[in-house]
């Protein structure tokens, strides 16, 4: 796929580019909040995975944060303005503000794509939550992890299961209740990050990550991603049998074909672009 043969989404609120072939980059662009989410922001962010998920060449999703910073969670204002329809619509108001970014993360969570967020600064309520359903997430050592719900006297509604998923459950409560701050050398240890470096060198981490992207064949991570996102929730016996046809249906496909042969012939496999 020829970066140059694609014409972005344009969207307001996001800096979208494709810094190499397969590869959409998305950059919260809103540095004056500190890239806080708003509401248009959360759609912006569906309509480019959307768009990333119909090219049939791409392979990955990369998640930033324009002015140094990733994310500062939702957009207060935001907030106050759905508090003033409150009198003439009830709860439904704020009920529909959370449920669109618990769709945002959602929508992260099960893409077929490879999912790799680029953590700097600050990283806070719903910008935590997108770390947390990113393949891989690389953080500099200006992070600063914050999930600060309870302090305000709110939930961490929609990002809660991601939190749990990430963290496992005593670690998750552990944050919640205490208003949770992280560095980047305790969110390595947690496992909320997969690797930290100077920020200076993320730009290097992201490529050499991208690039171990490129060797694994795109049908069959999409594929794997679905099977362990199903073992989150279902008993390992009551998977054999599906595990056992989707294994079927890989190692008969092209790209099972093309991975043997390039093994059996010492060459790097030819990947095809998904249909």
């Amino acid at each position: 796929m020829s970066a140059a043969t694609l014409e972005l989404p344009r969207p307001q609120a996001l800096a979208l580019s494709l810094p190499s072939a397969g590869v959409l980059e998305v950059r919260l662009n809103r540095p004056e909040s500190r890239n806080a989410l708003s509401l248009a922001m959360v759609g912006e962010l569906r309509e480019a995975l959307a768009w990333a998920e119909a090219q049939p060449g791409m392979r990955a999703v990369v998640l930033r944060g324009n002015g140094g910073h990733f994310c500062s969670g939702g957009d207060l204002k935001d907030m106050a303005m759905a508090r003033m329809r409150l009198a003439d619509e009830g709860p439904a108001v704020l009920e529909q503000l959370n449920a669109a970014f618990g769709e945002l993360c959602v929508a992260f969570d099960r893409t077929p794509l490879a999912t790799v967020a680029v953590l700097e600064g600050t990283v806070m309520g719903g910008g935590f939550g997108l770390a947390c359903v990113a393949d891989i997430a690389l953080a500099g050592r200006s992070v600063s992890f914050r999930l600060p719900e309870t302090s305000l006297g709110v939930v961490p509604a929609q990002i809660a299961p991601f939190l749990v998923q990430r963290l496992g459950y005593s670690q998750a409560r552990r944050l919640a209740v205490s208003g949770g701050r992280l560095d980047g050398d305790q969110a390595l240890r947690l496992g909320l990050v997969h690797e930290l470096h100077e920020d200076a060198a993320l730009d290097a981490a992201l490529a050499a990550a991208l690039a171990q992207v490129r060797q694994c064949a795109p049908q069959a991570v999409g594929a794997t991603k679905a099977l362990m996102a199903r073992a989150l929730h279902e008993p390992a016996q009551g998977l054999v049998a599906d595990a056992a046809q989707v294994f079927a249906k890989a190692a008969l496909g092209e790209e099972g074909m093309e991975g043997i042969a390039a093994f059996v012939e010492k060459r790097a496999p030819r990947w095809a672009a998904p249909q």
